[in-house]
């Protein structure tokens, strides 16, 4: 293992992976050197990417074991799809257990699709003695972390803290067809993008320094509805372009979410956190959105706000791409363009943190701990919306807990 350079491998070599090698770029103190994927060809494309970016001499592998094994690799990204998260997880401890050493670990969200699927994890690399990470790029966001040291700074100090955050983020849908299937996915919009917004409002209401346990959830209420991709025609169109197993005639998962967590401060304040999150906005692309309120102050961000716009009159063809924001609708009109996406929403702040932290034997400000609990607050969101009703944190029946839209039983029927 170097000293001063971490080896990573990323296990997935998808739309992620992709993002975290790209935001490499700025991070001085690792090199990417290995990928494994069970798709060989993309594996092979994930390295060269790495290699062409001139961010490490990265290679594909054949198994996740052999990946683990290398010495030249410290620490593992684990970016692969939600379902296979506890298979991977178990490659990877029987790579430590068969001699294999690592610095750490760190997991794209969410950790899990259920809290027994998150605990469980917790558990085999606690028992592993392996140091980890959850990665949360959002709040590593530039203008989230300015914003919001600001605020508490100028604002808090004076006038008292705030009291309402909100976030959102929305797009027109996913790239991949295992993300449409609640099966795979562990459910719909709630399970894949609330992970952010529901952990960027816990954040921005938590002052800087402060302990993550010093806001506590105390109740939460959760709503799902699929107002889009259950009509017939969008039905239809998911099942041409992701594939017949893509079924929302039969087995429909949410497209859009709302939860509203009610937290108590240390000193008994009471603070609220609105997230909501959609695959229905058809815009120039994927718009992230949060606000911070406080007694006499406000902040706002909104990633399509770019300075950078471009025209393109209708005599302007071309292919369909994502080349001026991720998600993109649209290749002609004035469209904004988010020039440093990976830099934009926090991939490469993030990226530097986690492998400071691994290379000094730190422990990372997110761990596995708080993945764990932002899978139990979607989790508590899916049982309020499924009751209709609020819920007290943590619910009676959590750990056992799997959603209907994850289980195939909900009916999309619309708002619950």
């Amino acid at each position: 293992m170097s000293s001063d350079r971490l080896g990573i491998g990323f296990i997935g070599s998808g739309f992620i992976t992709r993002f975290h090698i790209q935001s490499m770029v700025g991070v001085r103190e690792a090199d990417v050197l290995g990928v494994w994927s069970p798709n060989d060809e993309h594996a092979e494309a994930a390295a060269a990417l790495a290699r062409d970016l001139d961010v490490g001499a990265a290679r594909a592998f054949a198994s996740i074991e052999a990946l683990v094994a290398d010495p030249a690799v410290d620490a593992v990204w684990l970016c692969g799809p939600n379902h296979t998260r506890v298979a991977n997880i178990d490659a990877i401890c029987a790579a430590l257990t068969a001699g294999a050493t690592l610095r750490g670990v760190a997991c794209e969200k969410p950790l899990a699709r259920t809290v027994a699927e998150a605990k469980r994890i917790k558990t085999l690399v606690d028992e592993a003695g392996l140091s980890h990470g959850y990665l949360e790029n959002q709040l590593f966001a530039p203008a989230v972390t300015r914003g919001r040291e600001l605020l508490w700074r100028r604002g808090a100090a004076l006038t008292g803290r705030p009291y309402l955050a909100r976030a959102a983020e929305e797009h027109s849908g996913p790239h991949m067809p295992w993300f449409w299937r609640g099966d795979l996915q562990g459910g719909g919009v709630l399970n894949d993008m609330m992970c952010h917004s529901i952990e960027v409002v816990r954040h921005l209401l938590t002052a800087p320094g402060a302990p993550r346990a010093s806001i506590r959830p105390r109740r939460i209420t959760g709503h799902i509805a699929s107002l889009k991709w259950t009509r017939p025609a969008y039905r239809d169109k998911l099942r041409r372009t992701m594939g017949e197993r893509v079924n929302y005639r039969a087995h429909p998962a949410e497209d859009f979410a709302s939860v509203t967590v009610e937290y108590e401060a240390d000193d008994g304040a009471p603070l609220v956190g609105e997230a909501s999150t959609s695959w229905d906005y058809v815009g120039a692309g994927l718009r992230l959105s949060m606000e911070l309120l406080g007694p006499e102050y406000s902040m706002s961000f909104n990633t399509l706000d770019s300075g950078l716009k471009l025209f393109f009159s209708r005599e302007v063809r071309g292919e369909a791409g994502e080349d001026l924001v991720e998600k993109q609708n649209a290749e002609v009109g004035l469209m904004p363009v988010v020039a440093d996406e990976v830099g934009e929403y926090g991939y490469t702040a993030e990226n530097r943190h986690m492998a400071r932290a691994f290379l000094h034997g730190e422990t990372p400000d997110l761990t596995f701990d708080d993945g764990v609990e932002v899978v139990e607050l979607l989790m508590t969101a899916y049982m309020s919306a499924e009751q209709e009703r609020t819920l007290s944190f943590r619910p009676d029946g959590l750990d056992a807990f799997v959603p209907a839209v994850a289980k195939g039983t909900w009916t999309g029927g619309g708002a619950h």
